[in-house]
């Protein structure tokens, strides 16, 4: 029962900020904890996707969104790294979330331990379908609110809980509750 992928049904700039806005704002606030850089990064990411042009072709236009986000961090961090001084990071050395603050010390074993967690999580996400593992992410990892997930898919508030609902018992069920 599964559907055809969704068209991107963008015509105008308006539409896609509509639609990507707070969901890309939302993705970059976890990652660069500054409002001021994730609003800037989300503008960036919206000009990108409208610049490409031909978007109805895009299958599958969440996905496709997120890649760019994902690519132009990628970009701010290598040009930060190779001219730390002419380029501002969004992670600023010192800064709460910065690379350096989010890593303690590890042992070999709490590696290991932590390889192995994330394996069978990620084994376990794989086994739902794409649309509730989505949902998932978006909500847990993200920070979405379900409303905003309804409108970027299309869907019944009440439908993301539940997807939010069967990824929480599947993974609380193959993972042990862990």
């Amino acid at each position: 029962m599964s559907q055809p992928p969704e068209k991107l049904e963008l015509i105008a700039g308006n539409q896609l900020a509509e639609r990507f806005s707070a969901p890309l704002r939302s993705y970059f606030l976890r990652r660069v904890r500054d409002r001021d850089n994730a609003e800037d990064l989300t503008q960036e990411v919206l000009l990108r996707v409208f610049r490409a042009g031909e978007l109805e072709a895009i299958e599958r236009p969440e996905s496709y969104v997120f890649k760019v986000a994902a690519n132009l961090l990628k970009d701010l961090r290598r040009r930060a790294a190779r001219r730390p001084g002419e380029v501002s990071s969004p992670l600023e050395d010192g800064e709460e979330g910065s690379p350096e603050a989010l890593i303690d010390e590890r042992s070999p074993e709490r590696v290991m331990l932590g390889e192995a967690s994330l394996a069978q999580v990620l084994e376990a996400l794989g086994e739902l379908t794409e649309l509730t593992r989505n949902v998932f992410i978006l909500f847990r990892l993200e920070n979405m609110k379900q409303k905003d997930i309804a409108a970027l898919y299309g869907i019944a508030q009440s439908t993301v809980e539940k997807h939010v609902m069967r990824a929480m018992l599947h993974l609380a069920t193959r993972c042990g509750g862990q």
